[in-house]
């Protein structure tokens, strides 16, 4: 499970670059409504983590509209860490 954003504009889920797998989860937070944007295998899994963490507070959670495959996006906010040159072994 990754949040994607949290404590966000409810609207970021109708970007369809998001993932299909990303689900808006709306909760209580200090006596206000709050949303993030959640990417998760399973929406089962993801239910349980608020719940666990929100009890009653945790109102309910919706599927994005995102169209991308997981396995192909990744996160725009966070950059790949780029992999060291290996040097190149000689032959002798």
């Amino acid at each position: 499970m990754m949040v994607i954003h949290e404590d966000c504009d409810p609207n970021l889920a109708k970007d369809t670059k998001l993932p299909y797998s990303a689900y808006l989860v709306e909760y209580m937070r200090e006596g206000r409504i709050a949303y993030d944007i959640v990417n998760s295998n399973s929406a089962v899994e993801l239910f349980d983590e608020y719940y666990d963490k929100y009890k009653k507070d945790f109102k309910t959670l919706h599927q994005t509209e995102g169209r991308t495959n997981p396995k192909l996006w990744n996160n725009q906010s966070t950059p790949l860490p780029k992999k060291p040159n290996k040097p190149k072994k000689e032959k002798g």
